[in-house]
């Protein structure tokens, strides 16, 4: 995942609402969201070259997702998948806290992540880079891309803004299905930042301003789907857009699911 904008507790309805875009090589094999077959209180995507998800919920109350921390060039792979992280933390039954804290002893084996991790009763945020560390997340609008937890990117400023407007105009008793599209089509936006306010994060320019938009669009590596989960008292709504290597729709899923007792 490569942009998380996150509304924590700022909803009389959803506790917890979240959109997010998936930036990958095309050519990574992965499912699309649904049920874990080894799990099946777990959703989400599966990645299929090293396990793993980037964006997971449990009907017990659960949910995870990470970003990678760009510093520079790719260098050598690391011990462990970051995706490990998002399925491991949706499969527990640790309290947040608790789960993070052990997670400080391996941390330094994956490559640089941002992890957002929810527990059924506290939101935290969870980084590695430059050095681990984890802290509740307070109430309100955050986001998080490839740097540091709600640094004021372009890209995420959109996707917060856009998910505020979608909260002030979605009355907490609506009874039929809201309306998703506003938050779809911004993540599908693909208006590249002026120079002035790309971050510097050791790549180049040219690959800043590939990377700078929500949407990338480029055959080789680009958003591969859009996510939309919204949380309530009763369960969770999780929809998934999908992608191919020209930016066109290939498939779409919209589930609800139902929390355990």
């Amino acid at each position: 995942m490569c942009l998380i904008a996150v509304a924590w507790r700022c909803h009389p309805r959803y506790r917890l609402a979240l959109i997010a875009n998936r930036d990958e090589l095309h050519a990574r094999p992965a499912a699309s969201a649904g049920p874990d077959p080894a799990a099946p209180d777990l959703y989400g995507g599966r990645d299929l070259q090293q396990g793993g998800s980037w964006l997971m919920v449990s009907t017990r109350r659960r949910l995870a997702a990470v970003t990678n921390v760009r510093a520079g060039l790719a260098g050598d792979p690391m011990p462990h998948s970051r995706g490990a992280l998002v399925r491991g933390f949706a499969d527990s039954t640790a309290a947040a806290s608790t789960w993070l804290d052990t997670l400080r002893l391996d941390a330094a084996g994956y490559g640089p992540f941002n992890l957002l991790a929810w527990d059924g009763d506290r939101l935290m945020f969870a980084g590695n880079h430059p050095g681990y560390a984890f802290h509740p997340v307070t109430p309100g609008l955050h986001a998080m891309s490839n740097g540091a937890f709600d640094a004021p990117w372009p890209k995420s400023t959109r996707a917060s803004r856009a998910l505020s407007d979608w909260l002030d105009t979605t009355p907490a008793d609506k009874a039929e299905t809201d309306d998703l599209a506003p938050l779809l089509a911004a993540l599908a936006d693909d208006s590249t930042a002026p120079d002035a306010a790309l971050p510097d994060t050791g790549v180049g320019l040219e690959l800043e301003r590939m990377l700078s938009p929500p949407f990338v669009r480029n055959a080789r590596y680009g958003t591969r789907c859009s996510s939309v989960v919204l949380v309530d008292d009763a369960g969770i709504r999780f929809v998934e857009r999908r992608f191919g290597p020209d930016g066109e729709t290939t498939g779409e899923s919209d589930a609800t699911l139902a929390f355990i007792p």
